[in-house]
């Protein structure tokens, strides 16, 4: 980072909670995750009314995908972004403003009986699609060509949302538009996964365990990556065809001898390297568990929770608490607190697919609470350093 780039960065005067995207965002993320099932369990088991232009079902899964995964991506990329172009970080107003949209969308989708269709859609998708425009400035500003395609995941996430509202105003519900958006996390996941597992695992190795190092990006994972936007593309269009099912578990297969290649048996002395490859292992589970639905008539929910609560869930804590305590001074070290952030998360997803392939009802509410529970400890004890400003000695190292 330039010199006259830090200095206007420590020069920023504003609240601490905007001056770096991950702040805002991966605390609103945390929040809402909880709030967000919170608020869902209660009514799905029918204890509370529920009165919003959506079924409960359309409005827990808009939430989870384009409420807390959104900003956790808004998060993430607002603060990889600068890395990548070498540019100043989004902040202070600028910043506010996009939080102010998500917040917005939020409210926009509780308060829809009363907002009406066409503004609820209006407010709610206005957030991604700013963060694509900022996002794509930024990209283009620095001349970051190699990660457009990162963009172009988030544009085709602000479509999946488009299409949500249209569905749910002309049908009874989102079909296509969830399956779209769900499959666009899921190759975002396996696009920066694929970049950030191996490297930070080969760094700790280096350091810490010389031997066996992660495989290097290699044909093998571009052919695996092919395979997996096509297979999902199958699963939009056509989530019961016998095709969808083979290549489903196809890819499950590639995606899971990926994941081998990366060595995350010899990481288990580092949680938070550790907690990488097990949250990815979740990405090859859902293809199976999808490919499994259509082939041995399994329960398709048991698919579609090992990615939205393992894949998406464990994947974004994973790289919000690391992002979280590298970017405030902290040492990269998963302490008691972080680990049971990861294992109340890890096990609720666990539970959640479990309940899925059993019809436990017993077990949903547990894996509800498991996931309530992690995503509270993260707002409890990444809150106060992520409304903190970042000390001197750290910034000065940046």
């Amino acid at each position: 980072m330039t010199n006259a780039a830090l200095d206007r960065r420590r020069h920023y005067a504003g609240p601490a909670l905007f001056s770096y995207g991950f702040r805002i965002f991966f605390l609103s993320a945390a929040v809402w995750a909880a709030a967000g099932v919170l608020l869902w369990l209660p009514v799905y088991l029918g204890l509370l009314p529920f009165a919003t232009a959506f079924s409960a079902l359309d409005w827990h899964i808009h939430e989870m995908i384009f409420g807390y995964a959104a900003a956790a991506i808004a998060g993430f990329l607002l603060t990889a972004i600068p890395n990548w172009t070498g540019r100043l970080p989004v902040n202070g107003l600028p910043l506010a403003a996009l939080a102010l949209l998500w917040l917005a969308g939020r409210v926009a989708m509780l308060a829809s009986a009363n907002l009406g269709a066409a503004l609820t859609a209006a407010i709610d998708v206005a957030f991604l699609a700013a963060l694509a425009f900022v996002c794509g400035r930024e990209i283009v500003a620095g001349k970051n060509w190699r990660n457009l395609r990162v963009l172009g995941v988030v544009s085709v996430l602000l479509a999946s949302n488009v299409l949500f509202h249209v569905e749910c105003a002309l049908r009874s519900g989102g079909t296509y538009s969830v399956r779209l958006a769900l499959a666009t996390v899921v190759v975002l996941i396996a696009l920066v996964g694929g970049r950030i597992v191996p490297s930070f695992t080969n760094n700790w190795l280096t350091r810490n365990n010389p031997g066996r190092l992660p495989k290097p990006f290699s044909r093998y994972d571009a052919v695996t990556l092919a395979l997996s936007v096509t297979s999902l593309a199958g699963w939009v269009v056509a989530p019961a065809a016998a095709l969808t099912g083979w290549t489903m578990l196809l890819v499950g297969v590639m995606q899971t001898v990926r994941l081998a290649r990366w060595v995350g048996y010899r990481t288990t002395a580092d949680r938070l390297v550790l907690v990488l490859h097990v949250a990815y292992a979740f990405v090859p589970l859902g293809f199976l568990l999808n490919g499994l639905s259509v082939v041995a008539a399994l329960p398709p929910s048991a698919g579609i929770h090992a990615w939205a609560a393992g894949a998406i869930g464990l994947m974004t804590l994973a790289v919000m608490t690391r992002a979280s305590l590298g970017h405030t001074g902290h040492a990269l070290h998963a302490g008691p607190a972080t680990q049971a952030i990861y294992a109340l998360v890890f096990t609720g997803a666990v539970l959640r697919v479990v309940a899925a392939l059993s019809g436990n009802l017993l077990l949903l509410e547990g894996a509800g609470a498991l996931w309530i529970g992690g995503f509270i400890l993260f707002a409890a004890a990444y809150g106060p350093m992520l409304a903190r400003q970042r000390p001197a000695w750290a910034e000065a190292r940046c």
